[in-house]
């Protein structure tokens, strides 16, 4: 009967080959974005190097002075962080670093080449977990003697010295001092803020006054758990810590900042109103609406179509009817038509993220892209399509299946 039921649906999609079409569209359309989608937003936050840690990883990277008519917001001051995150006693560690990247120009005799570099600590080499191709971190001896080395990412060590094993040992003149590379790390994409760069160097080197005691300032720490299920303890440490500063000017009555895991930072992007979980709710409400909208569409487009191929069968339906077909098995056939055709638009989509997102990769539109396609996305994004194939098609197949054969004959599929 499957069989049976298959060959009628190939003839089908032949005889009506601009409905099909449509219909091939809007399903394959719909999950290549959903893919693709995905795809960046792991790209983003998904337990990836240099961030594998993700369930014990928090970032403390914003903080917000507010009082009467006044209020001022950045990264934090190192000194600080030193202070007041350093000394919390639940972390495993912390590491502190620049909160951002800053454009650099790095010369190897005659040849200038831009970077973006990161000042840091030891101990980020020990809180994230970077991916060494050649040679090693930093270490705290080093650090704390401000000695001039440095860390390259594979594309930077590559464009200096022709390979990553090539670099090791080599000098780059940054701001008219010289600098040894020590080690090559695997590309961090540019996605991932919060530990990009194309080169790290020795936090004790850089020109700032690093026991400045401003609590606003230009670094963030980067704090890892024990364990998961101490990331709550550490967080409530942190509000307890701030509970008891002082204000730093008379003008302030509020102090906030909050101990964010990678996901909760991209859900509050920057908004100096979002809570400690990043505003969650509103994120998910967001996008989750948007998501359903987007898979509706192609639903409502099979809803059409598939009444106006029934109006267009009435009479193969009426013949049908008049030699003995039942109504279960004309609905089945419909609902079969309807969820093959569902199925290979899902085939074409799956095909198409794997192209797109082989193009993002080698476009350089996304710096280091390493976009890689979800077979648990799209397996879901299927299974809703196919659900939403059933729905659509099961109202058009019940009515048809009612029909008396006479009116079917007469085209009478409206009455």
């Amino acid at each position: 009967m499957f069989l049976s039921y298959l060959k009628l649906a190939w003839r089908g999609w032949q005889r009506r080959k601009f409905f099909t079409g449509i219909s091939l569209f809007g399903i394959s359309f719909t999950l290549m974005m959903l893919v693709v989608v995905y795809a960046m937003f792991d790209h983003a936050v998904g337990a990836r190097a240099p961030e594998r840690r993700t369930d014990r990883l928090l970032f403390v990277n914003r903080m917000i002075l507010s009082g009467p008519g006044t209020q001022s917001s950045s990264a934090l001051g190192y000194d600080f962080l030193r202070r007041h995150v350093c000394t919390l006693r639940t972390p495993q560690t912390v590491a502190l670093s620049e909160a951002y990247t800053i454009d650099v120009a790095l010369y190897v005799g005659q040849q200038v080449v831009k970077a973006n570099r990161r000042y840091t600590d030891a101990a980020l080499w020990q809180v994230l977990d970077f991916d060494f191709v050649a040679g090693r971190p930093y270490n705290a001896a080093e650090v704390r003697d401000a000695a001039h080395v440095i860390v390259l990412n594979a594309t930077v060590a590559r464009r200096c010295f022709g390979s990553e094993a090539a670099a090791v040992g080599q000098a780059v003149q940054l701001n008219g001092q010289p600098y040894r590379v020590l080690g090559v790390v695997a590309d961090v994409p540019a996605a991932r803020e919060l530990s990009y760069a194309e080169c790290w160097l020795p936090v004790t080197t850089t020109a700032d006054d690093l026991r400045r005691p401003d609590y606003l300032g230009e670094y963030q720490a980067i704090v890892l758990a024990r364990d998961a299920a101490d990331v709550p303890a550490i967080q409530a440490e942190y509000q307890r810590v701030l509970a008891g500063l002082p204000m730093p000017e008379k003008e302030y009555k509020e102090i906030r900042s909050y101990a964010r895991t990678l996901l909760a930072h991209y859900m509050a992007d920057h908004s100096n109103h979002a809570g400690q979980d990043g505003d969650a709710a509103a994120f998910w409400r967001q996008w989750l609406g948007l998501g359903l909208l987007f898979m509706l569409l192609p639903a409502l487009n099979l809803v059409n179509i598939n009444v106006s191929r029934t109006l267009e069968r009435s009479a193969e339906i009426g013949v049908r009817k008049a030699f003995g077909a039942t109504a279960g098995r004309l609905a089945g056939q419909f609902l079969v038509e309807n969820l093959l055709l569902t199925l290979l638009g899902g085939l074409l989509g799956l095909a198409l993220a794997a192209v797109v997102l082989h193009l993002l990769n080698g476009s350089h539109l996304i710096p280091y892209a390493q976009l890689t396609f979800s077979g648990r996305v799209f397996f879901l994004g299927l299974g809703l399509a196919l659900v939403f194939g059933l729905l659509s098609g099961a109202y058009p197949a019940y009515k048809m299946s009612k029909l008396p054969a006479i009116k079917a004959l007469k085209g009478e599929l409206g009455r």
